[in-house]
């Protein structure tokens, strides 16, 4: 059977029929993507693998209760921001431990790299960007910046964020306009790259 012609509906729905090897499918399409937006919620390269498993081991733990109504993406997406939002509760409780060195070293592939055939000021320039949006993203309030993260990274509609954060579309429009507003203040000189789609 080709999977990638299925959808994941299609694949839960095999996993919810008995089939062992259907979610791992869900896993394999979904965990990179998953990663991404626990990353830039918590800011730690392993509390994001953390929060990225534990959505898997939850969601797979509430398979029977995914409603087919919904889309697995944004069901996923709830789960994986619910994880993180438990993790950053937990977290405060307990002293901060070199957070920011982590997020700093994890970060180098949070935005594209540079091509390789470019010239060293170009690539120069690339990383100073990308370094200086990276910063901006992260100073975001978490409420602004899971927006941001998941409209401007993940490419989710705002239908999707909705559903995933559990919040009207208007809240979602506008998070992303009053985070987009603040990135411009932020980035200054590189305002004209931070506009919404």
């Amino acid at each position: 059977m080709d999977v990638t012609a299925t959808s994941d509906e299609q694949i839960v729905e095999r996993a919810l029929g008995g089939d062992r090897e259907a979610f791992g499918e869900i896993v394999r399409r979904w965990e990179r993507k998953i990663f991404a937006l626990a990353f830039g919620m918590l800011d730690s390269a392993e509390d994001a693998h953390d929060a990225t498993q534990e959505t898997f081991v939850a969601a797979f733990r509430n398979l029977a209760a995914f409603r087919g109504d919904a889309k697995v993406s944004s069901w996923l997406h709830r789960i994986a921001v619910n994880q993180c939002l438990t993790r950053r509760r937990r977290s405060r409780v307990r002293a901060e431990t070199g957070i920011e060195d982590e997020a700093g070293a994890a970060g180098e592939g949070f935005l594209a790299a540079p091509a390789p055939h470019s010239s060293p000021v170009y690539a120069a320039e690339k990383r100073e960007r990308r370094e200086a949006v990276r910063r901006a993203v992260m100073s975001l309030p978490p409420e602004l910046r899971q927006v941001v993260l998941m409209k401007e990274f993940e490419e989710l509609t705002f239908q999707e964020i909705a559903d995933a954060l559990q919040v009207p579309l208007s809240t979602v429009k506008s998070r992303l306009y009053t985070a987009l507003g603040q990135l411009r203040m932020r980035l200054g000189k590189y305002s004209t790259e931070v506009a919404p789609r």
